[in-house]
């Protein structure tokens, strides 16, 4: 019985076999997630966060994950290499870094502009 995932915010989501990867799940749905290490939880470039509520519809973390996350697992964040979908799972990419500060300086004109 093939699971679902969504992706935010980009609000894709696609049906996959259960067991597979959220990176491989994303590759599916043709979301971005970077990563330079193959998926082999090395680069810590492929971190999402599981939506609140839904963190048992993935796999439990695996020993990489708590050895390079730590705390941050407390969070909900986990290594879309690692992490398997069990059951209907949401997840949220982070912003793109460029992206977040065009966003910021767009924002303080914003507020500039309002000050006059």
């Amino acid at each position: 019985m093939e699971q679902q995932i969504t992706f935010l915010p980009q609000n894709k989501t696609v049906k996959v076999r259960p067991g597979t990867s959220v990176l491989h799940a994303a590759r599916e749905a043709r979301v971005h997630i970077a990563t330079r290490c193959g998926g082999n939880a090395g680069c810590l470039m492929c971190k999402v966060t599981v939506e609140p509520g839904l963190e048992a519809e993935l796999t439990p973390p695996t020993a990489a994950e708590r050895r390079k996350l730590g705390p941050l697992l407390e969070r909900g964040i986990r290594l879309a290499c690692q992490a398997r979908i069990t059951g209907p799972a949401a997840v949220r990419l982070p912003e793109d870094p460029l992206k977040a500060a065009i966003r910021k300086q767009l924002e303080a004109q914003q507020q500039n502009d309002d000050l006059w």
